[in-house]
């Protein structure tokens, strides 16, 4: 035998003995963690979600999830009624009799229904077919009217049209694009029209697909007549492209497309017209093209429609707003539908970067009376003000106060007053939001929704009631039907959680800790494993998003699973959530600390927030701290261990954004500043990558539009350079997300915190699996 294999034995044995002496988890271990991802859990929650579709006379319908399946509910607000939508076993035995297979009252093979304009019918699609039930006589009958495939409020609130159509407010004619032109078709006869004749590639009518926007739906506003075009001609001729190369046998397809970037010479602009439609005419208003930036996102349709346009009720004159390629500008325009004249109403220049709101636009141009509603962040919170359109002259701030309105909802020009949401008024969180109304003077503030925690409201067609959903993060949903003066009008549901908390489920913990400055109060989420011991020591994964468009929390409303959180927690970790300054929802000042160096990325507020949960929960081993994020997150994890590389022993970098000067130009020029004032390359990743010590996994789809994957090779290349190890995870045909894959990449997301962080062994090639909900089937 071979002297040297004989020698090599007691080696071989000992490894092998080392290996066993590192705890082992089980496929057990695995299975119980995964009973806590969000498929698994949420469907053992009963009662938990009133989505109001809404019909005629404010009458709406929910879909009520229960233990035993579901149950339709109809609303009466006028009446105050709440009630079965139908007999469910009448229904379940008429279509059980129709098709000739058999259906319980309590698990209808349909999740949606419509209701006639008289209401003594529904219409929904079974068996693959649509249906008609008489609700007197419950005879069902083929429905040979097109059956609508969206509950009946989302089909008032889409666009209409068929998929990339437009519906103009008549519901006559429906725009659409084609080569590089808008055309309308006639809806009742088919008659396609051609209203432009001198669109191009890349310079056509009503598109915004630039950078990470991809869309063959028509970007436009109709008049409320019916007869004229609010749109544009974007032009992004002499704009850079990006490129992404299909994995596949064979030679690989080549994706193209315009994709600026930060400090690009030419960007996407668009020249702003209005088209007359009878008799089709194209009046370009008499401005310069703008920057393709809008007041509340990168993407000029954010609102699913053209963003910060408003028609006048007689359509003479179009209101919008333009933004300057750094957002720090807006102007306040006026353009005439006739002849295409503008003039200049009012202007706001902000030294950092202009937001209209939080999911919402937040200014309005009221035709009645030639007044606007604008929002600003001048007092350093968000705030409503109303001025003279006329003039451009202020006439009164509206909301005031160490709080700020998130999105306006309903403005009531007839009674003057204005509905909104707000943040910052509840001392517990103030990431919690309430409904509230004011008059248009600023007088008879009212809170609508007074009950602790983070209101969700849903209002009705008519502005007459709102459907009210308040929970926090670690108190299930209550909700209600209210008017618009706040009064409880019914009660509609209230969550039961019992079938959840008997797995041995359990919320998140809420936690304050201190800014990195000493002096600003931090909130966030942690997560334990349900079985703690609390004489452990545990170690700590934090979950970041650094925004600074959004945070780690995201939304403060309840949840029975937040991503993989508890899941992970489960394996034995604690996990934490904290939301750092630079993030949105808190003051101006609060959200523009990372101005400029967008680097920071919170991460020394992440650092003394976990130091003191440390101080206060023993179990909390510091010793061990992992973190991981995707997207900005992606960028956060990587800078983190780059540049704190003796606190974060342990990072997983998702799909990063590494060097903003290979994402989209307005991301980075928005949150951060033009190239030309801001040092881009001190932030970049890959020119830290030579101080990395502990494990890192970087991944990335191959196929991402949003994130180019190059950002993550250019991080790889510098590891590479630096003699660095490293772990790659590459989706070879893969988006932004990672689609169909993101179980394998969650499993090796435990797997990779499991064996370098824990210091254990997981079990081999774990299958994530989730059943569905039979209620959702």
């Amino acid at each position: 035998m071979n002297k040297f294999l004989l020698t090599g034995i007691p080696f071989l044995l000992f490894a092998s003995a080392q290996a066993q002496q590192r705890p082992q988890l089980t496929t057990t271990d695995y299975q119980q963690a995964q009973r806590f991802l969000s498929s698994n859990a949420e469907q053992l929650v009963d009662h938990g979600s009133v989505r109001p579709n809404w019909f005629a006379g404010d009458r709406f319908w929910y879909r009520d999830l229960t233990a035993k399946g579901s149950e339709f509910i109809l609303v009466d607000p006028a009446k105050g009624t709440r009630s079965a939508a139908f007999d469910h076993q009448k229904l379940a035995d008429a279509l059980s009799k129709a098709t000739g297979k058999t259906y319980e009252a309590a698990m209808l093979p349909f999740q949606s229904i419509s209701f006639s304009p008289d209401g003594k019918s529904v219409s929904f699609q079974a068996d693959g077919k649509p249906w008609l039930c008489d609700l007197k006589t419950y005879q069902l009958t083929a429905d040979s009217a097109p059956q609508k495939t969206q509950p009946d409020n989302d089909a008032g609130r889409r666009r209409g049209g068929t998929g990339i159509e437009v519906l103009s407010p008549d519901k006559k004619r429906a725009a659409y694009i084609k080569e590089y032109n808008l055309w309308v078709r006639d809806v009742q006869t088919g008659t396609q029209t051609q209203l432009t004749t001198d669109g191009v590639k890349d310079f056509g009518y009503a598109t915004d697909n630039a950078g990470w926007k991809s869309s063959d739906r028509a970007i436009l506003a109709w008049s409320p007549d019916s007869k004229k075009i609010a749109t544009f001609k974007q032009d992004q001729r002499q704009v850079s492209d990006m490129y992404l190369v299909t994995t596949n046998v064979g030679k690989p397809t080549l994706k193209q497309w315009k994709y600026p970037l930060p400090g690009d010479k030419d960007i996407a602009t668009i020249q702003r017209v209005i088209i007359e439609v009878d008799n089709p005419k194209v009046i370009q208003l008499q401005i310069p093209a703008d920057p393709h930036r809008a007041t509340l996102s990168d993407d000029i349709a954010s609102s699913g429609t053209f963003d910060d346009v408003n028609w006048t009720d007689d359509a003479s004159k179009l209101a919008f707003v333009s933004t300057s390629r750094d957002h720090k500008q807006e102007k306040i325009r006026m353009a005439d539908a006739a002849t295409g004249s503008v003039r200049e109403i009012f202007e706001e220049t902000v030294p950092t970067q202009y937001e209209s709101g939080w999911g919402a636009i937040n200014w309005r141009y009221l035709d009645k009376s030639n007044e606007f509603i604008w929002f600003s962040e001048r007092d350093n919170w968000g705030h409503l003000y109303l001025y003279d359109a006329a003039t451009g002259k202020l006439k009164n701030q509206i909301t005031k106060g160490d709080w700020l309105v998130t999105r306006l909802l309903k403005v009531d020009e007839k009674k003057r007053l204005l509905y909104f949401i707000a943040n910052g008024r509840q001392a517990i969180n103030p990431y919690f939001g309430q409904l509230c109304k004011i008059g248009f003077d600023g007088k008879n503030f009212a809170v609508l929704t007074p009950e602790e925690g983070n209101h969700q409201v849903s209002i009705s067609p008519s502005g007459s009631y709102f459907v009210d959903s308040y929970s926090k993060p670690d108190v299930p949903p209550t909700v209600v039907l209210r008017n618009m003066d706040g009064k409880l009008i019914t009660n509609l549901e209230k969550t039961d959680i019992s079938r959840l908390t008997a797995t041995g489920w359990q919320p998140p913990v809420p936690i304050t800790v201190k800014a990195y400055d000493g002096k600003t109060d931090l909130y966030g989420l942690m997560y334990k494993p349900t079985r703690l011991d609390p004489a452990k020591k545990y170690p700590v994964v934090d979950y970041i998003y650094p925004g600074p468009q959004g945070g780690s929390v995201g939304n403060w409303s309840f949840s029975a699973a937040r991503k993989d959180n508890q899941a992970l927690a489960e394996l034995g970790f604690i996990v934490v959530e904290i939301e750092g300054t630079s993030n949105p929802l808190r003051s101006k000042s609060f959200h523009d600390m990372s101005y400029g160096n967008m680097s920071t990325n919170t991460l020394t507020d992440q650092i003394t927030g976990i130091q003191q949960l440390a101080q206060k929960y023993a179990y909390i081993d510091t010793s061990r701290v992992g973190i991981w994020g995707h997207s900005g997150g992606g960028f956060a994890t990587a800078t983190a261990m780059f540049r704190y590389p003796d606190f974060f022993k342990v990072g997983i970098s998702e799909s990063g954004n590494h060097d903003n000067r290979n994402y989209e130009d307005d991301w980075g020029e928005r949150y951060n500043g033009l190239t030309s004032a801001v040092d881009y390359e001190a932030q970049a990743n890959q020119n830290y990558a030579k101080n990395l010590k502990g494990k890192l996994m970087l991944a990335h789809g191959m196929m991402d539009d949003n994130v180019p994957p190059y950002n993550t090779l250019l991080v790889v290349e510098a590891l590479e350079k630096a003699n660095k190890d490293y772990d790659l995870v590459i989706f070879p045909n893969s988006a932004h997300g990672f689609g169909s894959y993101t179980p394998y990449m969650m499993r090796r997301r435990w797997d990779y915190f499991v064996k370098y962080l824990q210091g254990a062994e997981p079990p081999h090639e774990f299958q994530v699996e989730t059943k569905p909900d039979p209620r959702t089937r």
